[in-house]
């Protein structure tokens, strides 16, 4: 016979004479862990002590005020500069690399650009590079790939930006050339080799949360202002997606695959050329598709350092709040990086889909192509033997009706909606920003040291604090904590909000498949988009704030949180889905009681990540007002007796990003491991 065993409320419950006392519930005080209560009284005694010490030892200087260290890196690029020809170091390596690099930018912008010589006519013309650009579109992608790039460039034509959109197509094509040579062999290395891939990861890691503009005053003392920093910083920027897709690609071939193979005999380059590869190419060919995405939204920013082409007009026109220019210029980067995205997507899954459903046969294929190739070659010999076909024709000036309306439409939204925008951002700023940006910078600093220590501490126990500790003396060191306060206060408004509209957006589009398939195109969409864009259409309906540059960092960084969210919410098991519905919750119980915590987790890598992009764009939005390390690292470039000032800017950044994604990524694998996915 079995005994069921009560609990102990049950056994009460059948003593004669006494009625069960119901359960009790604990208040949701109660029900707060150890590291939350700890998290709001380091909370309370910060308000505190802000009180109380407010205005002291906040480390404030002026913008054009320099500390010791900053002297010390203005030597520091003064012997450099005595230096570069006479320096070991200079002389035989670094000055070396700058010209390769500059050697392999100059070729592709005298293929697709201009020379040096008579009328700067490039060396494939116009109709060459028009006709050869459309022919690889089809050739990689399909007729309509190929169509839209055709209609692209006759845009960029009639926008009167044909030869600065050729300046920044050279410097992708060479910096990406540069991931692809570099990138690929370290990919198929991390991926056959465990070791590899257990050194390269955190690299990548690494790399991949710092903030643009963190590379760009290193690169200057070490090559100059002009295109071979530029080439380097978008192709440090832009490799990490190919070597780390390209090595995922392989590790997810089989083992039963792998075994077969090796039981063949086969040599390890066979097996790589025969099966690891061509099961990892469409993989491959994404990675390739990220870092092409990546080179162009770089070198956009790279105009800051001397690179020319659509990321110099953009530059030009922010810093003279010129809207219409920045729109027109915004529009030709669009317009290319939908090209770039369509084509090297459509080449993950182009012509192998078509030959097995019958549509082309190959050998129909292989003529179409040499067809092609024909017309291309025929258009390149006309570009180089008559001057019509080398330059780009005249078209309806597309270019000044942009910037006339962009101009017009900035001046109307300035003027007729100025009731709601400045409301709107007088509300964020007066209500939210300016106290938290005067609890961060009008604190002693050892104060909000302590308090990152201590999230460090409850995020990840010593580890994480010793990191915390380590990164705020750093700061410290570098003489811009007071700027980085700025910059940090900016960066957490706009991941709250950024988290806000995750989580709306994430849980209807995990809940509703037709919500999903609506929203998810925008945010690829929008992914797609290089960082200055964003800030164009902002700065004309809010002009040059700080508003501006957090409502841009919003807009970059929520396609990403949104979509891991999303996908974490519905990935909740339907069986623990199910078994709630059956126990009658309602809606909201089952978002809030279920999915949500069961997807902590993402929740937790969605604020990873909002974080990171957010700073990244917050930085950059001090080209429209944001001021603090952005304005630092901009001064820094512009000024010499600011470049130390600048280049430790620079450093702060990649301080400050690695400290706050580690924080935060301590605090999601606390998440994960104490949410009910860990159980």
């Amino acid at each position: 016979m079995t005994t069921v065993v009560k609990p102990p409320s049950a056994a009460v419950a059948e003593v004669p004479g006494e009625v069960a006392a119901p359960p009790r519930r604990r208040s949701p005080l109660a029900r707060l862990s150890t590291g939350t209560w700890v998290v709001i009284a380091t909370v309370v005694l910060w308000l505190v002590l802000r009180v109380a010490l407010g205005g002291q030892w906040t480390l404030a200087i002026g913008r054009s005020e320099l500390t010791s260290v900053h002297e010390n890196l203005n030597a520091l690029n003064d012997w450099v500069g005595a230096n570069r020809n006479t320096s070991p170091v200079f002389l035989y390596f670094f000055n070396y690399i700058q010209l390769g690099v500059e050697g392999l930018g100059s070729f592709f912008t005298h293929l697709f650009a201009h020379t040096d010589v008579g009328k700067e006519i490039p060396q494939l013309g116009w109709l060459g590079t028009t006709v050869l650009m459309t022919f690889a579109a089809w050739a990689l992608g399909n007729v309509r790939v190929a169509v839209l790039t055709l209609v692209g460039l006759l845009v960029i034509v009639s926008q009167g930006l044909w030869s600065e959109s050729m300046d920044t197509l050279a410097l992708v094509l060479a910096a990406v050339l540069l991931a692809l040579v570099i990138g690929l062999p370290l990919g198929i290395w991390a991926g056959t080799n465990e070791r590899a891939h257990k050194v390269i990861t955190p690299v990548l890691d690494f790399m991949q949360i710092l903030p643009s503009f963190a590379y760009l005053a290193p690169l200057v003392l070490l090559f100059m202002i002009g295109p071979a920093p530029a080439i380097v910083a978008t192709w440090i920027f832009a490799i990490p997606p190919v070597i780390r897709l390209t090595a995922h690609g392989i590790r997810q071939v089989p083992a039963a695959t792998r075994e077969a193979v090796d039981s063949l005999g086969v040599s390890g380059l066979q097996r790589l050329r025969h099966v690891l590869m061509p099961m990892a190419k469409r993989t491959v060919v994404i990675g390739i598709n990220q870092t092409t995405m990546a080179a162009l939204s770089m070198v956009t920013i790279a105009a800051l350092i001397g690179a020319p082409g659509l990321g110099l007009v953009v530059t030009q026109a922010l810093q003279s709040l010129d809207v219409g220019t920045a729109l027109n210029g915004g529009v030709a980067i669009v317009i290319l990086a939908i090209v770039f995205d369509r084509v090297t997507t459509a080449a993950s899954m182009r012509s192998e889909l078509a030959v097995r459903a019958g549509k082309v046969s190959v050998r129909a294929r292989r003529i179409a192509v040499g067809a092609g190739a024909v017309v291309a070659l025929v258009s390149i010999y006309l570009s180089r033997t008559m001057l019509w076909a080398a330059l780009p024709p005249t078209l309806p000036d597309l270019g000044g009706a942009l910037s006339t309306a962009g101009n017009a439409v900035s001046g109307w939204a300035q003027t007729n909606l100025s009731f709601l925008t400045q409301t709107l951002r007088d509300l964020v700023t007066y209500g939210v920003l300016n106290p938290l940006e005067s609890l961060l910078t009008g604190s002693p600093w050892f104060v909000v040291g302590a308090v990152l220590v201590v999230l460090g501490f409850v995020a990840g126990h010593w580890r994480t604090a010793l990191l915390a500790a380590v990164a705020v003396a750093l700061m410290v060191w570098l003489g811009v904590w007071n700027d980085a306060m700025f910059t940090l206060a900016a960066t957490l408004l706009a991941t709250v909000i950024v988290m806000i509209l995750g989580l709306v957006l994430g849980v209807w589009m995990g809940r509703s498949s037709t919500a999903d398939n609506i929203i998810r195109p925008v945010l690829d969409a929008a992914q797609t988009m290089p960082a200055f864009v964003y800030l164009v259409p902002f700065l004309a309906l809010f002009g040059a704030t700080r508003f501006t540059a957090i409502v841009a960092a919003v807009v970059y960084a929520a396609p990403a949180a949104i979509k891991i969210i999303a996908d974490g919410i519905s990935q909740v098991s339907a069986t623990t889905v199910e078994a709630a519905e059956s126990s009658g919750s309602t809606t909201w119980q089952m978002i809030t009681k279920v999915q949500i915590p069961m997807s902590a987790k993402a929740i937790g890598l969605a604020a990873n990540q909002g974080l990171i992009y957010a700073l990244s764009m917050v930085v950059i939005g001090a080209m429209v007002g944001a001021g603090a390390l952005g304005y630092d690292v901009i001064a820094g470039l512009n000024q010499l007796d600011l470049f130390g000032k600048g280049l430790a800017a620079g450093l702060t950044l990649v301080v400050m990003g690695i400290l706050l994604d580690r924080l935060t990524q301590a605090a999601t694998d606390r998440s994960g491991r104490t949410s009910p996915l860990a159980h």
